[in-house]
C-alpha cells in the first residue's frame, strides 16, 4: 500500500506541464536553473520553486560547480517513472537551439 501512496505522489508532481517539462529536459542531460529557464519561458524563481518540489519528492539531484548549481534526474530506485519517461516525446533540439549560460 505504500508503494501505490508513493506512485501516487510522484504522479502528482508530474501531473504539472511545467514540472513535466523540466523532467523531460533533465532526461537530455545535467541542467542549470538559467539553461530551465530559458527552455521553459517562465521567471527563475518559478523554476526554482518547481526544482524545489521536484527535488523534495525525490526526482532530481542537485550538484554544485563552482557558483553553479546544476540539477539531474534521481530515478534509480523509481522504475515506474524511468518507464514513464520513455513516452516523454525529447526536448534536445530545444535545449541544442539556446545559449547556454553558465560557462
Amino acid at each position: 500500500m505504500e508503494q501505490i501512496h508513493e506512485m501516487s505522489d510522484m504522479f502528482k508532481l508530474l501531473g504539472d506541464k511545467t514540472r513535466l517539462t523540466i523532467v523531460a529536459l533533465l532526461k537530455e542531460k545535467e541542467l542549470c536553473v538559467c539553461d530551465i529557464v530559458g527552455a521553459v519561458g517562465i521567471s527563475q524563481p518559478g523554476v526554482s520553486q518547481h526544482l524545489r518540489k521536484l527535488k523534495d519528492g525525490g526526482l532530481v539531484n542537485e550538484q554544485r560547480k563552482g557558483q553553479w548549481i546544476y540539477y539531474s534526474l534521481s530515478l534509480d530506485d523509481k522504475p515506474y517513472v524511468k518507464e514513464l519517461l520513455e513516452y516523454i516525446p525529447s526536448l534536445k533540439e530545444k535545449l541544442e537551439n539556446q545559449n547556454h549560460c553558465c560557462d
